[in-house]
């Protein structure tokens, strides 16, 4: 693969609930996610796949991007609460989205994307308008060459909106990488800064701290504090999941491009909460970090 096409995916790779991902090279990806929550019975099961297709338009370097994620989530609700839990162990999240990339000139490449994400418990099996998030975001990139290092090192700048994250407006986006040696890069930005350490072409492995997490519509909203506060005019209509991880992981390259991974760590943050209308915290479901693991294929133009 040329370096032009090898580049084109530091655009956005699925940023819907956090958008930030541009430091993703992968083009498709299956993976499982398992967090046990300490100190009770919980526990968050994900299934992650998603797929993105370049499509070149013109000798320009000018790409067409679209994609494809679903995401289904798996909250074993075990607490003992005031109010019923039954719709609120079963979340997914199905996403389309479509990016544009141009080469500006020898250093820089502009890109965007914009996206929708419909993500919710479907307790009434149809959707809603609150089901619905949508995305938009725009990137400049900087790819510059130098003889003294294994591969060019790049800059990531840029501005994305998700209606997720309660702002009304752009967050920025900065990410830096580097590898400045035969066996050693790094990464700085959002969502993830790692140190990764190759032992050959196969075998690599890297410490890391990275965000993860998920937001999805409740589509029958209901008082989480039907005794106390029977009356209450804030009702729980979203959930959301937001995590810092630490740790380690592993990777085993089957080929250039075909990867399987492991990640295992502590999480820095664990906070799962109700939500109400205006996304603001209305009640903490679990916020004791925990042991979690991740796992699986990846098909990658880096």
């Amino acid at each position: 693969m040329n370096k032009t096409f090898k580049f084109i995916a530091f655009l956005l790779l699925g940023a819907v609930t956090f958008p930030v991902t541009a430091q993703s090279t992968d083009l498709a990806r299956i993976e499982y996610t398992y967090f046990p929550q300490s100190d009770s019975d919980n526990s968050f099961r994900r299934f992650r796949t998603f797929v993105n297709l370049p499509i070149k338009l013109n000798k320009n370097g000018a790409y067409l991007i679209p994609g494809v994620e679903y995401r289904n989530v798996n909250f074993k609700y075990e607490n003992n609460e005031a109010f019923s839990t039954n719709n609120l162990d079963r979340f997914q999240s199905f996403t389309g989205k479509v990016g544009y990339t141009f080469k500006m000139n020898e250093l820089w490449r502009f890109g965007a994307e914009t996206g929708v994400k419909v993500a919710s418990n479907f307790a009434t099996n149809e959707l809603v308008k609150d089901d619905f998030i949508y995305t938009g975001s725009v990137y400049f990139i900087k790819i510059k060459e130098d003889e003294r290092y294994i591969e060019p090192w790049r800059l990531i700048l840029g501005l994305s909106y998700s209606t997720t994250t309660g702002f009304p407006f752009p967050l920025p986006v900065i990410n830096y990488y580097k590898r400045f040696d035969e066996k050693w890069s790094y990464g700085l930005g959002i969502p993830k800064t790692n140190l990764k350490y190759y032992f050959n072409d196969k075998h690599q492995v890297q410490g890391f701290v990275t965000l993860d997490g998920f937001f999805a519509n409740i589509q029958q909203n209901f008082n989480p504090y039907p005794q106390t506060n029977p009356g209450a005019d804030r009702l729980a209509e979203s959930m959301s999941m937001t995590i810092v991880l630490s740790g380690l992981g592993y990777q085993y390259n089957f080929t250039d491009y075909i990867s399987f991974y492991a990640y295992a760590g502590y999480t820095v943050m664990n906070d799962i909460r109700l939500r109400d209308k205006d996304r603001e915290d209305l009640y903490t479901i679990d916020e004791n970090n925990t042991f979690y693991a991740r796992g699986g294929l990846k098909f990658s133009i880096l």
